[in-house]
């Protein structure tokens, strides 16, 4: 009882000093979407960046492949900002962006089976083994630092195996986001519209007769659009910085990646000219399910200050995260980039309605046949070869 009362003792201090470390101002502080006026709301900033997932090096769980790397300190900080960014989507898609995390307190059944999405094993579909060799299809080696676009391709081929989250992953080419590509990705039949063939037509419920064809109108499936930038050549260009800023009040802002060569982190949001992030570069140890199925999440959050950075020391290559549950969000989001974003003269990038005549045909990914299914696909990196390996570029400079 004393050592619980102890570390409870210990996050409190770590509270208080975290709350002083922000400035007195009227200023308002924006995270993921939402606004908060740090004069008189600094315990709800603390409680809104404490609720999100925070990934970090870790050590001592299973060589990844059976013989590679037993950590992935000093190389994997990328990929646990990738895994950051899709996990807040995959709480915006199941719980929602307004739920709170609180320590100690039982979450929903949906929280757990998110974080067991990421823990440090190969049978979980975002995990570091997973995402390592995946990175092996993008020329990657695994031990090898990735930059935002690579992990960017690698997360959008991993979705393709995870049934249970059913997201759709877009990751922009050429600075370019093309709402008919998005929109043939994410509109998807509903079962009843499937099966319809497989039934007499008078099988239809009361409800569904009364909606008439409404029944077999395209669903959305959940977007996670991901849009790799470079804002400058050596440094950020201060002419984007405005525009930067607007991507993180947007409502399916999910932050960014980015940070320095060799050094990534987490962009959650931003007061005044510094950006706030929650930084991977900490290791420690692996932790696993335990015997009741749960995890010990602990780990999982970040309760001391969050690191905040100058916009302008940011390193040029970035990758902008969006979430829309819906398609009435994308059509939104549409809204928000054209008043917001497009309205520059020099474009942070660019939103078309029609794909490009002059690039190659989309077609929507599509999972590729392999002898094992979900999580377990890759054991080995020969199963890479049903991927094709991206031609894009590697937008972070090392």
């Amino acid at each position: 009882m004393e050592s619980v009362l102890s570390k409870y003792e210990n996050q409190i201090t770590i509270f208080t000093d975290y709350l002083e470390e922000y400035p007195d101002t009227d200023e308002l502080v924006w995270i993921l979407g939402k606004q908060h006026l740090l004069k008189t709301e600094k315990s709800k900033l603390l409680s809104d960046i404490s609720a999100r997932l925070w990934f970090t090096y870790r050590r001592k769980f299973s060589p990844i492949g059976g013989t590679g790397p037993s950590s992935d300190a000093g190389w994997g900080c990328m990929l646990r900002c990738g895994q950051m960014m899709l996990a807040q989507a995959l709480i915006c898609r199941h719980l929602g962006r307004d739920w709170s995390w609180e320590k100690q307190k039982e979450q929903p059944k949906e929280y757990q089976r998110i974080l067991q999405c990421f823990l440090d094993r190969k049978d979980c579909c975002y995990s570091i083994h997973q995402m390592a060799q995946m990175g092996v299809g993008e020329g990657k080696s695994i031990g090898e630092w990735f930059g935002p676009n690579t992990v960017a391709q690698v997360l959008k081929k991993l979705a393709l195996f995870d049934e249970w989250n059913s997201l759709a992953v877009y990751v922009s080419m050429d600075n370019t986001v093309v709402i008919e590509d998005i929109k043939k990705m994410c509109r998807v039949l509903p079962l009843s519209a499937d099966t319809a063939g497989d039934r007499p037509p008078d099988s239809l419920t009361a409800s569904n007769q009364s909606k008439g064809t409404s029944a077999h109108c395209p669903a959305w499936k959940p977007l996670l659009l991901i849009v790799p930038l470079r804002l400058g050549i050596n440094q950020i260009n201060p002419v984007y910085v405005d525009a930067f800023k607007e991507c993180f009040k947007m409502p399916q802002s999910l932050g960014a990646l980015g940070g320095k060569p060799n050094n990534a982190y987490y962009f959650i949001g931003f007061l005044g000219d510094e950006l706030i992030f929650l930084d991977p570069h900490t290791t420690q140890t692996f932790v696993d399910t335990e015997e009741n199925g749960t995890v010990n999440d602990q780990t999982f959050h970040c309760l001391q200050s969050p690191q905040r950075m100058n916009i302008l020391n940011l390193d040029p290559s970035v990758a902008l995260g969006f979430f829309c549950k819906e398609e009435k969000d994308f059509d939104n989001w549409c809204s928000l980039v054209q008043k917001e974003i497009l309205k520059e003269n020099l474009r942070m990038f660019e939103l078309v309605q029609k794909h490009p005549s002059h690039w190659p045909p989309f077609v929507p990914p599509a999972k590729p046949e392999v002898t094992t299914t979900g999580a377990e696909f890759i054991d080995s990196t020969e199963q890479l070869e049903e991927f094709d390996l991206e031609e894009d570029f590697e937008i972070l400079s090392v």
